[in-house]
């Protein structure tokens, strides 16, 4: 979670709402009187934190925010009583408010309370929706790009906007629990401040603005749509988060591109669209999970100059993991919370760079690991690439996938929290999913093949207070819907053959995950039976040089041994690089 999250609750709301003046209004900016402490919606710590951080901005950003009074009311006021601190802490961020009934509203097509342009005399930059949990940390690094107008968007990317001639048009739905969408909306925002004159970009909170999500169809987040305004293409539809080149790949031709079959998060299509360039390291980290990010740390704290590679989201599954409650020194803490702690701790040491795929690895006398725009040299390499989830592989799962059919509760599930869902899978991962969606009030109903869980037992005794209903001895065998997404899951019964339907409008399935080895198998690396990479009691692989750590080892998959393997790994390359045992 970001350190400057908001509070959603109305409880800190001001006995009156704020009412938008006739006129602009810009809030009181840093040269007003100091406000007293009780003035502040921020608390103090957060306002040092955000203080710190404005000294990066290099110019003012216009910010204009659209209510009406009774629509969305706690939204609104979180909204205005935090762009109002904003304000207040620098004069360069300068606020205007408005209410939707003005002519200002309709000069900048705002009909949504409340909805926040970004410099809107310059670039198309929008929120529909206060940006709340995940996404503030999107808006805070939003302003400082426009404040600096640089997109941050890499050479190689900007050279294919460049090419862009029609116009843009894209919408990403978020929800404030998801990991994965403030990426998402960083590339459609990047690109929008990069080519202001063709790209506006929405940022759609789904849960505050739900009529938006059900009109388009949204049943996952993140989700995209790109869209040609003038209508002389089909709209694109895009689910999850997807590395920069092949977002603005997407954004350019209106078409999909397809991932490789064994990652579904990773595009392998760079190609070199520009000047590449090489950088030289002792050790490159690929993932950036509790096993990639410890081995970093641990690269880098032996004295060897390391950097560490992650294609999508840095902490992986720990980070959509809604509490942990086994991982030694905490008593329960939220996953995507201990997964920041862990890589702010890494990148004490070195880099941790996000959205950062890897297209290939080259093994010669310095190993190579092919980025795309940045090549790597480096004297051994440390798979920490994770697993994904596993499909059931029934009908209709894939056809709903997104739109009913879902992995990811914590991204996912307030979408659904009025709504019956069914979760299947009986492990640690089926029941802590199941635990969320049941507080935040789905109707919950387990479906597990066999007549006893294998999850943990706190997990067994909180889902039985909870009062979730399971389904026995039960399998999915088809997943049910029609145009608005899904209705229903065919059960079979494995004792006795019977069939009956169960009405439902979410599938989570948490039924185990596959390793991702692809990069493992393209250098020819020895796997085991179930596909995971073979390593010793020091990590090591069947090509010298080469590490493997964490999930995509197998084994025990805990927080805890993927830190130590993480550890053993940058440990083993160390020793190994002192004294290369190949060579004896």
């Amino acid at each position: 979670m970001s350190p400057f999250s908001g509070k959603k609750s109305e409880d800190n709301a001001p006995s009156k709402s704020p009412q938008a003046a006739d006129r602009p209004s810009p809030v009181a900016p840093e040269t007003s009187p100091p406000a007293p402490d009780d003035d502040w919606f921020l608390p103090e710590d957060t306002r040092r934190d955000v203080t710190r951080l404005f000294e990066k901005l290099s110019g003012p950003v216009a910010l204009e925010v659209f209510t009406a009074p009774g629509q969305n009311a706690p939204y609104n006021d979180y909204l205005l009583k935090f762009l109002r601190d904003l304000s207040r802490l620098n004069e360069r961020i300068q606020v205007k408010t408005f209410d939707l009934s003005d002519d200002a509203a309709k000069t900048r097509g705002a009909d949504f309370s409340p909805t926040l342009i970004f410099a809107p005399d310059d670039l198309s930059i929008r929120y529909l929706g206060a940006p709340l949990g995940e996404e503030v940390r999107t808006f805070m690094e939003v302003l400082l790009r426009v404040s600096a107008r640089q997109s941050g968007l890499s050479e190689a990317a900007k050279k294919r906007l460049a090419d862009l001639k029609d116009p843009r048009r894209v919408t990403v739905f978020v929800n404030p629990a998801c990991p994965y969408c403030p990426g998402q909306v960083l590339n459609a925002f990047r690109c929008a401040i990069e080519r202001p004159d063709l790209v506006a970009a929405s940022c759609i909170d789904a849960a505050q603005h739900a009529a938006a999500a059900t009109a388009r169809g949204v049943g996952s987040v993140p989700h995209t749509i790109i869209e040609d305004p003038d209508g002389s293409l089909a709209p694109l539809s895009i689910l999850g988060l997807e590395p920069e080149d092949r977002f603005v790949t997407e954004l350019m031709t209106m078409q999909s591109t397809p991932a490789r079959a064994d990652d579904p998060d990773a595009a392998h299509d760079h190609g070199h669209a520009g000047d590449v360039t090489v950088k030289e390291v002792d050790v490159v980290v690929i993932g950036a999970g509790p096993a990639g990010l410890t081995a970093g740390m641990y690269a880098a704290r032996g004295g060897l100059t390391a950097v560490v590679l992650e294609k999508a989201v840095i902490g992986g599954q720990v980070s959509v993991t809604p509490q942990v409650e086994n991982y030694p020194g905490f008593a329960t803490v939220a996953g995507g919370k201990l997964m920041e702690m862990v890589a702010a701790q890494t990148r004490q040491y070195v880099p941790v760079l996000e959205g950062a795929g890897v297209d290939e690895i080259k093994i010669g006398k310095r190993i190579e690991v092919d980025g795309g725009d940045t090549v790597y040299l480096c004297r051994a390499v440390i798979l920490a690439t994770g697993a994904t989830w596993r499909k059931l592989g029934i009908p209709g799962e894939d056809r709903y996938f997104g739109r009913g059919v879902s992995a990811c509760a914590a991204c996912d599930g307030y979408l659904y929290k009025d709504a019956a869902v069914a979760v299947v899978g009986g492990g640690n991962t089926a029941l802590t999913e199941a635990l969320h969606l049941a507080r935040l009030g789905a109707a919950v109903t387990i479906i597990h093949r066999r007549d006893s869980f294998r999850a943990e037992k706190h997990l067994v005794d909180a889902l039985e207070k909870e009062g979730v209903q399971v389904v026995w001895n039960t399998v999915v065998e088809e997943v049910l819907g029609d145009e608005t997404g899904v209705t229903a899951v065919r059960l079979k019964n494995v004792a006795d053959g019977g069939t009956r339907d169960l009405a439902v409008r979410a599938l989570f399935v948490a039924v185990g995950y596959i390793p991702v080895t692809g990069l493992a198998q393209d250098i020819g690396l020895a796997l085991d039976a179930s596909g995971y990479i073979k390593v010793d009691a020091g990590m090591r692989t069947s090509i010298p040089r080469v590490y493997a750590c964490g999930d995509v080892t197998g084994g025990v998959r805990q927080i805890v041994t993927a830190v130590g393997q993480g550890a053993t790994a940058a440990l083993s390359a160390f020793e190994d690089i002192s004294h290369p045992y190949w060579k004896k």
